[in-house]
């Protein structure tokens, strides 16, 4: 059995490669080709671009792929969604289509716009938009670099968008938001019904959430007295409830908690004061819940 898996090709590559290796699969690229190695002999892997990876799954040239949320909505086929895989080119959020103006102009509401011309490489999502709310508008595809197209080339544009700075640099406004997205692992129904591949997508799906899960997250161990256990339980956010363990000595249990690893710098003299002891931080590559 093999598992055809697409990954993006372009902004989320770098990023979905260094994902997959922290779950435990390397994926090995050439930049001569658009196929890649696995350490897994069932995963063979192909880099598509995001826009076109619906597509491919859909018509089962790729038994599942990762893509964006927008992407999937903007080609309007049918996939099964295995997985949410929060994260993005620069960070761990989820990044937003906005509809931006120049920051000097008029227009305040989408209904302001009418009659005006729309720049976006989102072409049918924002058709949709601008439909739903009756306003007829002119939507042109764009090619690239769409942020510098107000005012000359278009009155205002559809644009994805993680911190917004790149707008700003541009001198646009964020009006509204017409949709979130995140990256997803879709797959192809026909995949879905095969036991062994569906099997094989839910555990790819849960590697990838889990090794996602654990960034930004550190593990945090310590030992204390059973009679300073609430104090130190009081400092501890907890991933779920931390685990404790009786240690040799009856007086003594072992703490085993996750924790968000800005905290540890506020959480770990904290814990000392409140009487712990032995206190290890530890790194984390996945976490499953």
């Amino acid at each position: 059995m093999k598992l055809r898996v697409g990954i993006p090709k372009g902004s989320l590559q770098d990023s979905t490669l260094a994902l997959f290796k922290r779950a435990g699969l390397n994926v090995y690229t050439s930049s001569r080709s658009y196929f890649a190695a696995t350490d897994d002999p069932e995963i063979e892997c192909m880099l598509i671009r995001a826009q076109e990876m619906a597509r491919y799954v859909e018509h089962g040239v790729l038994d599942c792929g990762l893509t964006g949320k927008d992407w999937v909505v903007e080609s309007g086929l049918e996939v099964v969604t295995a997985a949410e895989l929060v994260y993005a080119k620069q960070s761990l959020g989820k990044v937003r289509w906005v509809l931006a103006v120049p920051e000097d102009s008029s227009f305040q509401k989408a209904e302001d716009l009418a009659g005006k011309i729309i720049a976006t490489e989102l072409v049918n999502a924002t058709r949709s938009y601008f439909a739903e709310r009756n306003v007829p508008v002119k939507v042109e595809f764009s090619w690239g670099a769409t942020e510098v197209k107000p005012p000359m080339l278009a009155d205002a544009i559809v644009e994805i968008t993680e911190t917004g700075s790149s707008l700003r640099a541009n001198r646009l406004r964020i009006i509204d938001t017409l949709m979130e997205s995140s990256t997803q692992l879709i797959a192809n129904k026909k995949a879905w019904t095969d036991g062994d591949k569906k099997r094989k997508v839910e555990n790819l799906g849960l590697m990838l959430c889990g090794a996602i899960y654990a960034q930004g997250r550190v593990g945090l161990m310590l030992n204390v007295r059973k009679a300073d256990l609430p104090n130190v339980l009081s400092v501890l956010p907890a991933l779920q409830k931390p685990t404790i363990s009786q240690l040799s000595d009856d007086e003594w249990v072992a703490v085993n908690t996750i924790i968000e690893e800005t905290t540890a710098w506020r959480i770990m003299p904290q814990l000392k004061a409140a009487r712990a002891e032995g206190i290890v931080e530890y790194p984390l590559n996945k976490v499953v819940l």
